[in-house]
């Protein structure tokens, strides 16, 4: 009878498989058709991206001869590595003071450190923006001018509390008892935290460095409010070239972002597997 009933079973269990997996296939079909197409039109030959003419790579070699756009990357990579490096000092800082002490106020504090995750970009990009417009200082008002530095604060900003929720979550699994017994066999409070903690927590680090550094690379919203006429980034540059018509050296350039984003994105997921951030027997 179990037979029989989980021969009639099988059919059934199948057929929703199935319609699942179609259903889920239609979903990622929807979503990544326009990122597929935009990456075959950057090999076309025509410079229009209405009709398919032929392969040719000359597009890339075009992007990489725009003095401009590579000025453009260069800005990005630059404000990405600084942004990147100060986020996950602060990131880090702040998720170990919230995990690890008690003070007044701690569940508001913490609210307020995660408050530009869940803020419309928008907001951010103009509250940013009149912050750097209008300074109050001493003794008189002093005007922030938008370049580098800017974009840079803006995206310190924004970056370092993904690199908190990363880490804090990382370290809740943390099993006290480790640090309690370092300090037992004569450690101190330094000598536990990067010898027993700083361990377990490292590929959080690295999982929130790494999604720092790619939110600060594709951001375009609240970077084009803080740049100036005199500042771009990659992203920028690209809706730029965009506003005149999309050609495939803008597909190009595109496909060059994407790729540096898809592959900073698996080396995130990557650290951030159980087999890579469960500590080994």
């Amino acid at each position: 009878m179990a037979l029989l009933s989980r021969t009639r079973l099988e059919p059934l269990e199948f057929s929703r498989r199935w319609w699942l997996r179609l259903y889920v296939g239609a979903i990622f079909l929807m979503l990544y058709l326009p990122i597929i197409t935009l990456i075959a039109f950057s090999f076309n030959e025509s410079k229009r991206n209405i009709v398919w003419r032929g392969f040719t790579t000359k597009w890339y070699w075009k992007a990489w001869n725009n003095d401009s756009l590579i000025d453009a990357f260069v800005n990005s990579i630059t404000i990405a590595v600084i942004s990147t490096a100060i986020s996950t000092i602060i990131g880090v800082m702040l998720a170990v003071a919230l995990w690890r002490f008690r003070f007044p106020f701690k569940s508001a504090y913490e609210g307020l450190a995660a408050l530009p995750i869940v803020v419309p970009e928008i907001c951010m990009g103009v509250a940013m923006l009149a912050f750097f417009s209008r300074v109050t200082g001493f003794p008189t008002d002093w005007i922030w001018p938008l370049n580098l530095s800017a974009i840079t604060v803006a995206h310190i900003a924004f970056s370092f509390p993904f690199v908190t929720v990363i880490v804090r979550s990382r370290l809740s699994g943390f099993n006290m008892e480790l640090a309690e017994a370092s300090q037992d066999l004569g450690a101190s409070e330094w000598q536990t935290f990067w010898n027993v903690i700083y361990p377990y927590m490292k590929p959080g680090i690295i999982a929130g460095a790494l999604l720092a550094f790619t939110l600060s690379l594709d951001d375009f919203v609240v970077t084009f409010f803080t740049s100036g006429p005199d500042t771009l980034t990659f992203p920028v540059k690209v809706y730029s070239m965009v506003r005149f018509s999309v050609t495939p050296e803008v597909n190009a350039a595109s496909t060059v972002l994407i790729l540096i984003t898809v592959v900073t994105t698996l080396f995130a997921m990557r650290f951030q597997s159980p087999d890579k951030i469960e500590p080994e027997n």
